[in-house]
């Protein structure tokens, strides 16, 4: 988590802050955030290492997202 973004970190403060002190309160749309802010972090951190990709394989990641098939 060195690399959290501002984003992940608050909104991880904001579950917890629910949690404590709300224990009944739904925190589902948080945790939905968080996971998309943990995806994007993550991409971003493999996108920033990897050579540039064709933009057949863009569209076979970009389905994956979308719930469909990678082939």
């Amino acid at each position: 988590m060195a690399n959290a973004s501002p984003e992940r970190l608050r909104l991880r403060a904001q579950i917890g802050a629910a949690t404590r002190h709300h224990p009944n309160t739904d925190t589902t749309e948080l945790r939905r955030e968080l996971a998309e802010v943990k995806i994007a972090d993550y991409i971003r951190s493999i996108v920033a290492e990897a050579p540039p990709l064709r933009p057949e394989q863009r569209d076979r990641l970009a389905n994956l997202l979308r719930g469909g098939a990678d082939r």
